[in-house]
């Protein structure tokens, strides 16, 4: 029997959305869209990484919809969001920019998390008129900017020409990753999360990673390897938090320090010990309160007032 694309009951089991709908990016491509949370509170917006969905941050929906309106949305390729023709990072500008235009009214500014790709997806838009006009802040959680591959310690090599290649070999792989099994999990903890990082965890992330067709990953594993994108880095001027684990493999905390330095309004860097890629599963409530703490800080002013009851004659 095939295992639903995520866990279905306890902490990392996704949260039923208050409500759905389907935004549409420029080149055509249809993406799947969640809101959670009371209408009229603070606007958060979540792009989830690589081979990922909204299921992956099902922590932090469960947390912020209590008091926040939260949107979620699977990449292209993702989750329940079709597979496309195109895949860059162009896309992914174009993607998030059709939801932030879908979900949130003219002037409505929220902060905008990215982790993995979708740090990358946060960065691609920087330069966009719609990011300007919706974004208060931003979240880079566990994200490069450049030099993914290279920098990549997946693989215990030296680092070099032959690390390089074989990482990219293995990360572009175009089979299927199979059912979710032990030897299946532990490779996945070994690349994707620390050492300590417990079983139920472990369990939610693979059952997400696996879920992600093998096509669509293979495509964005081409667009990762030549990722570029130091230079809309730069015009990320949106205050920005920047998180990283320290046991991170895939992008070593390096990444998250050259980023706080790089960003033109970087408020803060934090390392996890204790964690690796998989940050909003690994360190649920840094992250979290790394969102709470920027809506305070910058969303709050910018909330748009509630609509005015029309007068009876």
């Amino acid at each position: 029997m095939t295992r639903p694309a995520h866990v279905t009951a306890g902490r990392w089991a996704p949260p039923a959305a208050d409500r759905e709908l389907t935004a549409v990016s420029a080149d055509g491509s249809r993406l799947h869209v969640e809101v959670h949370g009371p209408e009229g509170a603070p606007a958060v917006v979540l792009s989830h990484g690589w081979t990922c969905s909204t299921a992956f941050w099902a922590a932090q929906i469960r947390d912020l919809a209590a008091d926040h309106r939260v949107v979620a949305y699977d990449q292209r390729g993702h989750g329940r969001s079709p597979a496309a023709t195109a895949y860059s990072t162009t896309a992914l500008a174009d993607d998030l920019v059709a939801v932030l235009k879908a979900t949130l009214a003219p002037g409505e500014r929220a902060v905008v998390a990215g982790h993995s790709m979708g740090g990358m997806t946060v960065m691609a838009a920087a330069g966009r008129p719609e990011f300007a006009e919706h974004a208060a802040a931003a979240l880079l959680c566990s994200t490069g900017s450049s030099r993914l591959v290279e920098e990549a310690t997946v693989l215990p090599l030296p680092a070099g020409r032959a690390r390089t290649r074989t990482t990219r070999v293995v990360l572009g792989a175009r089979g299927p990753l199979g059912p979710v099994t032990p030897a299946a999990r532990a490779v996945l903890k070994y690349a994707t999360m620390a050492a300590g990082s417990a079983p139920d965890r472990v369990e939610a992330c693979a059952r997400i990673v696996h879920a992600c067709p093998a096509g669509v990953r293979h495509a964005w594993s081409q667009v990762l390897a030549g990722l570029d994108l130091d230079a809309e880095l730069a015009g990320l001027t949106v205050p920005t938090a920047v998180i990283g684990g320290r046991a991170d493999r895939l992008t070593p905390i390096t990444h998250a320090r050259r980023i706080a330095a790089a960003l033109p309004h970087c408020v803060g860097l934090t390392e996890l010990t204790g964690a690796g890629h998989m940050t909003p599963v690994e360190a649920p409530e840094a992250v979290t309160g790394a969102v709470r703490e920027l809506v305070e800080r910058f969303a709050g002013p910018h909330r748009l007032p509630a609509p005015e009851k029309e007068k009876t004659p």
